[in-house]
């Protein structure tokens, strides 16, 4: 098999043959060599865990995009703390399953799209590459049109114009590659610190309602199908299927396990840096929702837009500014990831890749047009994480078939109460995208 490099990347040797996430995210010779002092038993403790933390992280960055401030502000705005329930199941099933995904690159060391191919029969794997690669334009519609909103309201700038940045931008970040996985990861960590940051401050400025928050968080509940269109973008922004495809590409090559028992401790490893990664992500939504609750329900709030005009009115202290610094942060930051995404998938698929920046001016295509020609960007947001959750099955059910498969997995096969536990997320996810189609064609 012929290795595919990318322009911008220096060559290195590859760690296990084929082609993978290695020629988009090169890692560090001193990250490696604490982690085989961890395996080792050399390291205990935090030091020990240290170097498997970051890809979840990286992840993570896909689950508080600009897409779930849409989804979460317009919930909130029109259905108050109603659909923090969908907030709280979404966060538990990413959890699974990017803990599955890590999982497969560990046990495997081959990601996602590349076990399809090795084993699905070429049409279906161009099929899914295909839908795939819809779903990454969706992603980016989201990211990009994000990030522009954030330039926009912020300083000014023309959302089309604002459109161009956001996508360079990108670039900037992918850049730091060329110095090291460790120098990308602490970047991406740094945005989201800053979108903590901001959210954690407009939740003390905000006052949601512990009580309300405490009985919709456990108690699953709708009003009507618009609230259930939302409950379908809030699980399309959190369980994102690029960021399935991506997961398992970070882990696939990234720390090698030389046999079973490596591999178990490393997957143990991983399953802690999911569930910090997540934890924080979901944090990061749940207030997202609760802000919108408690300040915009029953003001007929519909964009981000009007939600950032309306935060100085209703909580002063620079609420707005927090606002707008964490959107601009989310949309540079998972934008980059939405671009390594993409090369995955192409790898993966169909053994190809194209430049950067071809693959960043391709994806970036839809989102200038929207801007341009001045469609709602608010409602293109929501929208598109309507759009993302049905490309959710595309990812979620080969990935539970391939981790159910002992031959494949070795000793990191799923258990019984995994398996079912996956392929219970898969049927609610598909049985959700089928009552959006009824309702869309034929209900509505």
């Amino acid at each position: 098999m012929t290795e595919i490099q990318d322009p911008g990347v220096a060559e290195r040797p590859r760690a296990v043959p084929g082609v993978g996430v290695d020629s988009v995210l090169p890692g560090e010779a001193a990250t490696l060599r604490a982690a085989q002092a961890s395996l080792a038993g050399e390291r205990g403790g935090l030091r020990g865990l240290w170097p498997f933390l970051g890809p979840a992280f990286i992840a993570a960055v896909a689950y508080i995009d600009p897409g779930n401030f849409a989804t979460n502000i317009a919930g909130g705005a029109k259905y108050g703390y109603l659909l923090l329930w969908v907030v709280l199941s979404a966060n538990l099933m990413a959890m699974l399953v990017q803990t599955l995904s890590a999982k497969l690159g560990i046990a495997t060391g081959r990601n996602l799209p590349e076990t399809c191919r090795d084993n699905f029969k070429r049409p279906v794997s161009i099929a899914l590459w295909i839908q795939a690669e819809a779903i990454a334009m969706a992603t980016d519609l989201a990211e990009v049109i994000g990030a522009a909103l954030g330039l926009h309201l912020l300083f000014g700038m023309p959302l089309f114009g604002a459109g161009l940045l956001a996508g360079a931008g990108a670039f900037g970040i992918l850049a730091l590659q060329r110095y090291g996985f460790r120098r990308l990861e602490a970047v991406i960590a740094g945005m989201v610190g800053v979108i903590v940051v901001a959210f954690g401050l407009q939740v003390i400025l905000a006052r949601p309602d512990p009580g309300e928050i405490g009985s919709h968080l456990f108690v699953p509940a709708f009003e009507g199908s618009e609230s259930v269109l939302l409950a379908a973008g809030i699980l399309g922004a959190t369980v994102m299927p690029h960021v399935v495809y991506l997961h398992s590409a970070l882990t696939q090559n990234r720390i090698l396990g030389r046999d079973d028992a490596e591999k178990e401790k490393i997957q143990r490893f991983e399953r802690i840096d999911v569930i910090i990664a997540m934890t924080i992500a979901g944090l990061v939504n749940m207030s997202m929702l609760a802000i919108a609750a408690s300040v915009f329900f029953g003001l007929g709030i519909e964009s981000i837009e009007d939600a950032y005009s309306s935060f100085d009115s209703e909580l002063g202290g620079g609420a707005a500014i927090l606002f707008g610094i964490a959107l601009l942060a989310s949309g540079f930051s998972s934008s980059s990831i939405g671009t390594m995404a993409g090369q995955v998938v192409m790898q993966g698929f169909i053994r190809r890749q194209i430049p950067l920046f071809l693959r960043r001016a391709i994806t970036l295509a839809p989102a200038l047009i929207i801007l341009g020609i001045g469609v709602d960007p608010s409602r293109s947001l929501v929208i598109s994480q309507v759009v993302l959750s049905f490309g959710i099955p595309f990812a979620l059910v080969p990935l539970v078939i391939f981790t159910s498969r002992r031959e494949l997995m070795g000793s990191l096969v799923n258990t019984r109460l995994t398996a079912v536990a996956a392929w219970a997320i898969a049927g609610i996810i598909i049985a959700l995208n089928l009552f959006l189609l009824y309702e869309t064609f034929i209900g509505g």
